[in-house]
């Protein structure tokens, strides 16, 4: 693929953005590194513009064809920005598709879920990172595994690899019955809120060891549980209260079941659950829920089945013939009347990030913000961990603190030790 002219069309994953995102629901989500030196600008302005051709097909725009969106190869330079504004805003519909901020000692990128899954943009900030500590004096491994800045791309990081895995004639999944929704009031615009919790990753770590789960199903475990609060002391009769099951979609790397070198979308999510119906969960019951259905989701057969539901309507004669105002309509439909019912938040943790001891040393923290949820769901969780601090970000566009609040108790009562922060 020519690295100065070309264009692509949108990955599976990619190609209901465009028609759902807005100036709220913006589809873009922020990874950000806490230095323990404030940063300087002339080194970081230095390694983007170093390390831009090694990533060129974020070097793209947004296009509107007659049948679907695709990117095109775009000229301009990576934007770099001072950190002040709301985080996770929407881009311009004839620029980048990413950005980079900076604030005194934190570092962040911003990417559409158009154009990369965390997977693929953490790729780019750890090249970022480690070209800029290089610059600044830093002895980096030479075993130490990144996209190297002088290294050709490889022509499957540009693969739709949700694509390349699908299988034919594999059932679909059936639909799943709405789900319970957090009662409370929207914010004033802009309405996107941020509140960052920091734990120890190994006193979590032993936590989930005593109940023989992993952190990402003890937290989605704990997420459940305060759902199933809030719902429990709602008003009885109250309109939330007639939805009585509780889902949590819980995006998976499929880099870890299928290889592929991809550094766009290739993620799926389980959505665990529970039935309200069959009367209160104790959390050992929620956690004995999440981890048998989180296990079967994440089988590989079952996979299978959502890659057919997802790529076998895009690859329909029918539905690759209608013009995109259409398929714009009716995704958008989609979305908010029968994919968003069916959940009732987001848990995303991108795990304990390991970087040699060189670079590891000059972090304080990473933090992982996801994107701005929309006026059903009001509330998403992410998650990550580097040097025995694992943070997790509370993402809302509610008045009501009443979700974080239970959540962080619920961890100090479990005895873990908690430190808040809006890290702005």
């Amino acid at each position: 693929m020519n690295e100065q002219e070309f264009w692509y069309p949108l990955d599976n994953a990619a190609k209901i953005y465009p028609a759902i995102t807005n100036d709220e629901v913006t589809s873009v989500f922020r990874i950000s590194a806490n230095l323990k030196q404030r940063i300087n600008i002339h080194f970081l302005f230095k390694a983007v513009r170093t390390i831009e051709p090694r990533f060129p097909y974020y070097k793209v725009h947004l296009k509107k064809g007659f049948f679907w969106y695709y990117f095109e190869s775009a000229d301009f330079p990576t934007s770099v920005e001072v950190d002040t504004k709301v985080p996770c805003r929407q881009f311009r519909k004839d620029g980048h598709l990413f950005r980079v901020l900076v604030s005194n000692n934190k570092l962040s990128v911003e990417f559409s879920h158009m154009l990369a899954d965390g997977g693929g943009a953490f790729e780019y900030f750890k090249t970022l990172l480690v070209h800029y500590f290089e610059l600044t004096g830093v002895e980096i491994p030479s075993d130490f595994k990144y996209l190297k800045v002088d290294s050709i791309p490889n022509p499957e990081e540009f693969e739709d690899a949700y694509n390349r895995y699908f299988q034919e004639d594999i059932p679909a999944l059936e639909k799943r019955p709405n789900a319970f929704h957090l009662p409370f009031t929207l914010r004033l615009k802009p309405r996107f809120d941020v509140l960052y919790a920091i734990v120890s990753t190994s006193e979590l770590k032993v936590k989930a060891k005593e109940k023989e789960v992993s952190i990402t199903e003890y937290l989605t475990a704990v997420y459940f549980s305060v759902l199933q609060d809030i719902y429990e002391s709602s008003p009885k009769g109250s309109i939330h209260r007639r939805r009585k099951k509780i889902a949590i979609e819980v995006p998976l790397n499929l880099r870890k079941l299928y290889p592929t070198a991809t550094m766009r979308n290739f993620t799926l999510f389980v959505m665990p659950e529970i039935d309200l119906r069959l009367g209160h969960y104790t959390f050992d019951e929620i956690l004995k829920t999440v981890y048998h259905q989180m296990r079967l989701e994440t089988d590989k057969k079952q996979v299978n089945k959502i890659l057919s539901l997802n790529v076998g309507g895009e690859r329909n004669v029918l539905v690759r013939g209608i013009p995109l105002f259409v398929k714009s309509l009716f995704m958008r439909y989609l979305y908010y009347a029968m994919g968003s019912t069916q959940y009732s938040g987001t848990f995303t943790n991108m795990g304990s990030v390991q970087f040699p001891e060189q670079i590891a040393e000059q972090i304080d923290c990473l933090l992982l913000t996801p994107p701005p949820p929309n006026k059903l769901i009001k509330m998403s969780c992410g998650a990550i961990a580097l040097n025995d601090k694992l943070v997790i970000c509370f993402g809302g566009i509610v008045k009501s603190k009443e979700f974080e609040k239970r959540f962080i108790q619920f961890l100090v009562n479990e005895g873990l030790h908690v430190k808040l922060t809006t890290n702005k």
